[in-house]
C-alpha cells in the first residue's frame, strides 16, 4: 500500500514548550516511533509542517538588523532541512537502519493570482498576548489573528497546483526508499511557460501540499496526523458531532475552522475524489486511527453521505 503520512505540528512542537532543538529531536523521535511498524510494512511518504519553526526563524532573522532579514522561500527552504535531517535520522533509527530514508527539498507550483495572497490566513510563529500581538503588527507591519486564546502572524496560504518533485518522489518509492518531502508545503514558487521556477512569499498549508502530492502519486491512504479524535461538527459548541465516516461530497456541505480543520478537510475531499482515501486522526492513537476505532475516515463510497460517531 502507498501511503503520505501528513504530521501536523503536534508532531514537533507541544503547544506551550519551547521551540528548542532538544524538543524538536524528542518529538520526533516518539513520532517516528509510532510510525516504525506502518514503515516496515509500506510505501512511505512522509511530510510535515513547519508553521512554528518557519516562525521562529523569521524572529530570529529580524533580531539580527545588519542584513536584511530572509524571504519566506527561503526560509521555507531552510526548515524543510531542519526538520526533514531530524525526521530523516529518526525514522531511520526506529527501523534500526533496515530501510533508506531519503529527505527531499520540495517545490509546490502556485499561481500568483491566488486570492490568498490579499487574505494571509496562515497561522506562524509563536503565540502572542493581545499586548505584544499588537506591538508587533506595528513594529513589523504584520497581519495577526487569533489563536485559541492567543495571537499569531499570519501569511499568504495559496492552494497548491502540483508538487514539482512528485516524479522523483514516485521513483524513489518504487526503488524502495522512504521519503521525506513536502516539508511545511514545500516552497511555494510561481512557474513560466519555460519552467523556471521563482520563489512567493507564502507558506502552503503541508495538508493540501500532501493531498496534491498524494493524488499525483496515486497514493491509496492519506493519513494526517493531529492532536484531535476526530473531525466535528460544531466544534467547540453543545452540539458538536463526531464524525466517524463521510463522503466528499456530504463533508464538503460543513464548515470548519479556518486555518486549522478546513484544509485538512480540503484535502481530504482532494484525495478521496481522486479515488483514494484520507483519514484524520490523534498521532498518540495510530493503531486505533487505522483499525477505524477513532478518528474521522473520508472516502468516496460513503452512500449515507455522514456517518456520526
Amino acid at each position: 500500500m502507498r501511503v503520505v503520512v501528513a504530521l501536523g505540528g503536534n508532531a514537533l512542537a507541544r503547544r506551550g514548550e519551547p521551540m528548542t532543538a532538544d524538543r524538536l529531536r524528542a518529538n520526533v523521535k516518539a513520532t517516528c516511533q509510532a510510525l516504525a511498524g506502518l514503515a516496515r510494512e509500506h510505501e512511505l511518504v512522509i511530510t510535515h509542517g513547519n508553521g512554528p519553526q518557519v516562525g521562529l526563524l523569521a524572529l530570529q532573522n529580524l533580531a539580527y538588523q545588519d542584513v536584511a532579514a530572509y524571504p519566506l522561500d527561503i526560509l521555507g527552504a531552510e526548515t524543510q532541512g531542519m526538520i526533514g535531517y531530524v525526521v530523516q535520522q529518526e525514522l531511520s533509527n526506529a527501523l534500526a537502519g533496515d530501510r533508506e530514508v531519503a529527505a527531499v527539498i520540495t517545490t509546490t507550483v502556485v499561481s500568483e493570482d491566488d486570492p490568498a495572497f490579499d487574505r494571509p490566513t496562515k497561522l506562524i510563529g509563536p503565540q502572542y498576548s493581545a499586548q505584544d500581538a499588537a506591538e508587533a503588527a506595528a513594529e513589523y507591519r504584520w497581519t495577526i489573528a487569533k489563536d485559541g486564546k492567543a495571537f499569531r502572524r499570519v501569511v499568504p496560504s495559496p492552494d497548491p497546483v502540483r508538487i514539482v518533485q512528485a516524479p522523483l518522489v514516485r521513483l524513489l518509492l518504487e526503488n524502495g526508499l522512504l521519503v521525506v518531502c513536502v516539508g511545511g508545503g514545500g516552497v511555494p514558487v510561481k512557474a513560466d511557460h519555460k519552467g523556471r521556477q521563482t520563489g512567493m512569499q507564502a507558506v502552503v498549508d503541508k495538508d493540501l501540499a500532501s493531498a496534491a502530492l498524494a493524488a499525483e502519486l496515486e497514493a491509496d491512504t492519506l493519513i494526517m496526523l493531529t492532536d484531535g479524535d476526530f473531525v466535528s461538527e460544531n466544534w467547540g459548541s453543545p452540539e458538536q458531532r463526531d464524525i466517524l465516516t463521510a463522503s466528499p461530497e456530504a463533508i464538503s456541505q460543513l464548515a470548519f475552522a479556518e486555518g486549522s480543520m478546513q484544509p485538512k478537510v480540503d484535502a481530504a475531499i482532494r484525495v478521496a475524489k481522486a479515488g483514494g482515501r484520507a483519514l484524520i486522526g490523534p498521532l498518540d492513537r495510530l493503531d486505533d486511527l487505522l483499525a477505524r476505532k477513532v478518528g474521522t475516515e473520508i472516502r468516496p463510497d460513503v452512500a449515507e453521505g455522514i456517518v456520526y460517531v
